[in-house]
């Protein structure tokens, strides 16, 4: 009888952090930050060495394990700049997972060879997702989009309070000239900070007075009556002369895609050039040179009879 090979042993999963108690009632508190940073304390720290190699690797090779042990590695670091910028409105967890996001990339586009160290070159990517996550979340309607209003969200309010000590009088000149930026970015992130966000649903008026809401007040999209009706009169000139247009074409095939590409019926999508090939035995390419010809016809005809055509344009 044959000795079977013995079955590979399973790797084991790693334990979970234990609950703590809470009182005598025996309750367990699950804390997912604690669970977090258990599991994050499972990885061990690389050496200099360590990281040069796994970097090395990842460069050249696109090994994702090496990747993997490059990011679990630096885990820690994240945790650590997320506390710089949490705020009770955010979810240190929240931060943290941006930060992880920023991590990953920083791996990705990490140079080894430069003589930086990955924690290094890591903070800088950390510190932006986590940024950019607490500009779109700080408030429904974005304080900053660009680089300059990130850069005012959080250091305005501290060089005002240090030129205040100074006995200096803060003003927006100042204030762009301390920080890099322009004049009008302080201006505008002042006047965002220092006001609250309306909702457009909120009854306008006393309770007793029936006025609406702000959205009623804001102007529509429809535009004046005058420029309604001169809208609906270009419509109408248009269709007249494409409908015109369309007894000059002889060609079967030119009529077909002008019918069915150029002015399809409502409702109906234009048929793809695939589709108008297949009908006449064309190539797509054939196709697409008898529309392009057709097109050019039209264009002439329509300036021929639409005084300014071109700088009215078809209507939408």
């Amino acid at each position: 009888m044959t000795d079977r090979p013995e079955k590979p042993a399973e790797p084991s999963r790693p334990a979970l952090p234990a609950p703590v108690p809470r009182g005598d009632a025996g309750l367990a508190r699950y804390d997912p930050l604690r669970a977090y940073m258990a599991e994050v304390a499972r990885h061990p720290v690389l050496s200099r060495e360590e990281e040069h190699e796994l970097a090395v690797r990842y460069s050249r090779t696109g090994d994702v394990d090496a990747a993997y042990r490059l990011v679990a590695a630096n885990l820690r670091l994240v945790v650590k700049i997320a506390h710089e910028y949490h705020r009770t409105a955010f979810n240190l967890l929240d931060l943290v997972q941006e930060g992880n996001m920023g991590l990953m990339q920083a791996v990705k586009k990490y140079d080894p060879f430069k003589g930086v160290k990955l924690s290094s070159y890591a903070a800088w990517w950390i510190r932006a997702y986590i940024i950019r996550y607490l500009m779109d979340n700080w408030r429904m309607v974005k304080l900053g989009t660009t680089q300059a209003q990130r850069k005012l969200f959080f250091n305005l309010a501290k060089e005002r309070q240090k030129l205040i000590a100074r006995g200096v009088e803060p003003t927006p000149r100042l204030l762009a000239r301390n920080l890099q930026v322009e004049e009008k970015d302080v201006e505008e992130m002042s006047a965002r900070m220092g006001s609250e966000d309306l909702s457009l649903d909120a009854p306008v008026g006393d309770e007793d007075e029936q006025r609406g809401t702000r959205l009623d007040r804001l102007p529509g999209e429809s535009g004046s009556p005058d420029e309604q009706l001169a809208g609906e009169q270009l419509k109408r000139l248009f269709r007249e002369k494409l409908q015109a247009f369309a007894g000059t074409i002889e060609d079967e095939k030119e009529r077909y895609i002008f019918e069915h590409r150029l002015l399809p019926p409502d409702g109906k999508e234009p048929l793809t050039l695939q589709e108008v090939g297949d009908r006449y035995r064309l190539t797509r390419e054939r196709a697409r040179q008898i529309e392009s010809k057709l097109t050019r016809r039209l264009r002439e005809y329509l300036k021929a009879e639409i005084p300014d055509f071109e700088l009215l344009g078809p209507p939408e």
